[in-house]
């Protein structure tokens, strides 16, 4: 079953300017995301969907294959990962390739490992999965937020307030860095949140969103840290 890695890097960034360039401790940020995939030595293909001469040539450079380029309508604000996927899948069978998995990698997530790829793209076919999702656990339980009323603080739900934290169920979100994905569920279904996930857990240290300039301090810092470990 052939594999490939999609990585989808537009050129539009309205956060943080030309973000999927921008140099992340000397390198662009983007590069980190293709020598994960290429190290994890699984794919035919290691793609990046862009539609920015810029990245397309920082990609190949790097290792990564820029077959096509991204459209228009896959290119604004509004387009999902779930349409980047399915155009890049479609380009790729009108030049008569196919593929059976995808694993989809945002560009601006340097923590990403070759070994977590291979975890996770391993745990889709153990479990005859549709989809498998890195994800991290709450540092503070949900269940304990509060809101502001009136200028008070209020529980969004006093029934946990005074329970123990250990007491509560975990939580988790989505790590913003990759999804694995059936190709066959994935055409019938659309969506990368497909209908049997299995999660691949990630520690907090391996995890860091990056959508502000403070983001990208942080980050900057942490890796240097997990670096160091």
């Amino acid at each position: 079953m052939k594999s490939v890695a999609i990585i989808t890097a537009r050129g539009g960034s309205k956060r943080i300017p030309r973000k999927n360039v921008k140099p992340f401790l000397g390198k662009p940020i983007l590069e980190y995301s293709i020598q994960a995939a290429l190290q994890a030595d699984l794919f035919h293909e290691v793609m990046v969907s862009t539609d920015d001469e810029e990245i397309a040539e920082i990609a190949r450079r790097a290792g990564a294959k820029v077959p096509f380029m991204r459209s228009e309508k896959t290119s604004n604000d509004f387009a999902a990962t779930a349409d980047v996927i399915e155009e890049v899948l479609d380009c790729y069978e009108r030049i008569g390739m196919q593929f059976g998995r995808v694993c989809c990698i945002y560009p601006t997530a340097p923590f990403v490992t070759s070994y977590a790829i291979k975890t996770a793209m391993m745990l889709l076919d153990q479990e005859k999965a549709d989809a498998c999702i890195p994800v991290v656990k709450f540092s503070f339980p949900p269940q304990r937020c509060v809101t502001i009323k009136e200028g008070r603080l209020t529980p969004k739900w006093p029934e946990y307030m005074e329970m123990r934290s250990q007491d509560l169920e975990p939580l988790y979100h989505d790590c913003g860095q990759f999804y694995c994905l059936n190709v066959d569920s994935f055409r019938k279904q659309k969506v990368v949140w497909m209908k049997n996930v299995v999660p691949f857990i990630q520690e907090e240290i391996n995890v860091q969103d990056i959508d502000t300039p403070d983001d990208w301090k942080i980050a900057e810092m942490k890796y240097r840290i997990l670096k160091e470990m």
